[in-house]
């Protein structure tokens, strides 16, 4: 099963805001509580009854990741909120948080690939689910959209290889429905706000945010000198946050943060 709230079926006009779409990408705070909100009331309109009448556990499950929070994540947090006041309303169990763990390979901008090259690159990375924790249950795995459906049929590679069965319904936020459009528009939605570096620094400084992997993946392929400019203006929580996720992500073993990273760390000694 699946459903999308928005529908992408022409390159030059879109039913939700590009610009804002950015924004949540990296962490917007505001932006990704309206796109959890707004996906759980559509998602409901469809699926309500469904909800209502399974007398199976509810699990929310957003695109895989290690230890950064995607902006996925984020969607799925304020769409459970959702869930869980409908579910109370109607004096149903709560949903259940489980989660999909992902050691990402690569550092190359997805966005910009082909189905085949995204299928390749991600099929480089190793995954772990509790198999026996899904199995038997309703399992919501959310994320924010479907370009080539990549994420989607690697996730049920997972749960074939582990022979999980349950009831699964891929929820998205968009998705491409006219496969005439390139993939890399995703890219053009992600870009859209935050173009570079120095936008990246304007948006941290004007929005409550919280890390994404792709802000921390941008600030680690930062210019010095942006670096240098993104670092002062973030408090000493922000930058605590920033460097233990990083390496919690094990970053600092890919050659292409650990010199930003290092710089971060060095930073930290210096102010405190």
């Amino acid at each position: 099963m699946r459903y999308s709230l928005h529908k992408i079926i022409k390159e030059d006009y879109q039913s939700f805001s590009p610009l804002d779409y950015s924004k949540f990408k990296y962490g917007d705070k505001l932006t990704a509580k309206k796109f959890g909100t707004d996906l759980f009331n559509g998602f409901v309109k469809v699926y309500g009854d469904y909800l209502l009448n399974t007398k199976k556990d509810i699990l929310i499950i957003p695109s895989p990741y290690l230890s950064i929070p995607t902006a996925s994540s984020y969607l799925s947090w304020y769409f459970k909120k959702e869930l869980d006041l409908f579910l109370f309303k109607n004096n149903k169990k709560a949903s259940i948080e489980s989660k999909i763990y992902r050691n990402q390979t690569y550092t190359v901008d997805y966005g910009n690939l082909s189905f085949k090259e995204r299928k390749k690159l991600i099929s480089n990375d190793t995954y772990y689910i509790d198999s026996g924790f899904l199995k038997n249950k309703v399992c919501l795995f959310l994320d924010d959209i479907k370009i080539t459906g990549s994420h989607e049929e690697t996730i049920k590679e997972i749960l074939n290889n582990s022979n999980v069965k349950g009831e699964h319904i891929y929820i998205y936020f968009a998705e491409l429905i006219n496969l005439k459009i390139s993939p890399k528009i995703e890219n053009f939605f992600n870009y859209s706000y935050v173009k570079d570096d120095q936008k990246l620094i304007k948006f941290i400084c004007e929005h409550d945010f919280s890390f994404t992997t792709r802000m921390i993946k941008h600030i680690l392929k930062m210019e010095k000198k942006s670096l240098k400019r993104l670092l002062v203006v973030l408090d000493e929580f922000k930058l605590e946050s920033l460097f233990q996720f990083a390496i919690s992500n094990n970053y600092h073993h890919i050659d292409e943060y650990s010199e930003n990273l290092n710089s971060i760390k060095n930073y930290q000694k210096r102010i405190t």
